[in-house]
């Protein structure tokens, strides 16, 4: 497995993540086939595995993902010294839905149990704000997360769903090494919004969300001929396409598929051998 440093850090991850929602939400695996899951991606060396605070069922179920992925550590008989795990604050999920909540008390009260969801040994790797709630400043949903840098909670800060003048905004109040937004073959912002450019000249590390679409998009992949026709002349899947595709479109892009299953997560990492010349990349851009 290669690595790349995340951000302007001296930390490196994986180019290839974990991403752990599904193994919480409603529907989600059993708890020794989650983490079977988890156990299988450090095996096959990814060293970043991707949660959140909101990562769950509902909000009586808060902390899910955070608490499996530490379980899964714990019982991990491997070196797990390199392993980060970026976790996100600023998402509720009240009976199921998803809600912004960018309230400063929240933010502080949900890192600290986050932190304590994930062991409560050491500083939390990567924690990113989910998602900018209009109701609160950036400057001030932020002071939080640079409050617990201060005191050892946090390692390092990224942001999630960031505009270029979010992220600046952002940085004016606490370092940051990542940015987290949804980029996949239907939905192309970063490429014209000017962030995956913004990420590339300040090395900043960029995590595209749901890099294959969700479980209903993936599925129309064999939709689209020119990923059809590329899977089948490299012998991979169309998924290992669109991971290539992502890695490929800029050197700060570390894509964090999710899975379920054993044969997903082998699947995703195969992805690293797929090398795609840039006639392959035209014909991906225009399909």
């Amino acid at each position: 497995m290669k690595n790349k440093q995340l951000g302007n850090t001296n930390f490196n991850i994986s180019a290839i993540g974990l991403g752990g929602m599904p193994l919480s939400l409603s529907g989600r695996p059993a708890e020794s086939q989650a983490i079977a899951v988890i156990h299988r991606a450090l095996d096959l060396g990814v060293t970043l595995i991707d949660s959140a605070d909101s990562y769950s069922e509902d909000e009586s179920d808060k902390h899910h993902n955070e608490q499996l992925i530490a379980k899964a550590l714990e019982q991990y008989t491997g070196d797990i010294r390199s392993v980060t795990v970026a976790t996100k604050g600023g998402l509720m999920r009240p009976q199921g839905t998803w809600t912004r909540n960018g309230n400063p008390h929240h933010l502080r009260k949900t890192i600290q149990e986050s932190f304590e969801a994930l062991g409560g040994k050491k500083p939390i790797d990567l924690w990113q704000y989910h998602s900018p709630d209009p109701s609160y400043t950036i400057e001030a949903a932020l002071a939080p997360a640079k409050e617990a840098v201060e005191a050892g909670i946090i390692r390092f800060v990224g942001v999630s769903n960031f505009s270029v003048e979010q992220i600046k905004r952002a940085r004016d109040v606490v370092e940051i090494a990542s940015v987290q937004n949804q980029y996949n073959p239907w939905h192309r912002q970063p490429e014209s919004d000017g962030v995956l450019e913004y990420c590339e000249a300040e090395k900043l590390t960029f995590f595209p969300w749901s890099p294959l679409g969700g479980s209903r998009r993936a599925k129309s992949l064999q939709d689209m001929p020119a990923i059809v026709k590329l899977a089948a002349e490299k012998n991979v899947s169309v998924y290992c396409i669109v991971l290539a595709w992502l890695m490929a479109k800029s050197p700060c892009i570390v894509p964090i598929p999710a899975a379920t299953k054993l044969s997903s997560i082998e699947d995703s990492v195969r992805a690293m051998d797929v090398k795609l010349t840039e006639a392959e990349l035209a014909q991906i851009s225009v399909s």
